[in-house]
């Protein structure tokens, strides 16, 4: 269970970071709140929410399991997996 907790972090951490940028920026950026899912903009001040939500949870994950027990591939792995995808995906909405 630790080791799907960790990797559902690196993935939250590494969602939060586009989602924060934008809402900080004031720009629109597709939220899964948007219609259509994914694909719409989110206004800035959803996108500043969903980031934040993300980051706290990935953090209140990452402090759940200590890293010394199952290290810190796990959330390497949920984030490059994620970033992956979200960089593959957010690729093709803006073409």
């Amino acid at each position: 269970m630790g080791y799907l907790v960790l990797f559902l972090a690196g993935a939250l951490l590494c969602n939060a970071i586009p989602h924060l940028a934008a809402g900080l920026r004031g720009e629109p950026f597709p939220t899964p709140f948007a219609r259509p899912r994914g694909v719409g903009l989110s206004s800035p001040l959803m996108n500043f929410y969903w980031g934040t939500a993300n980051l706290l949870i990935g953090i209140s994950a990452l402090l759940s399991y200590p890293l010394k027990d199952y290290g810190v591939w796990p959330v390497i792995a949920g984030w490059l997996v994620l970033g992956s995808y979200c960089a593959w995906h957010f690729g093709r909405v803006r073409r």
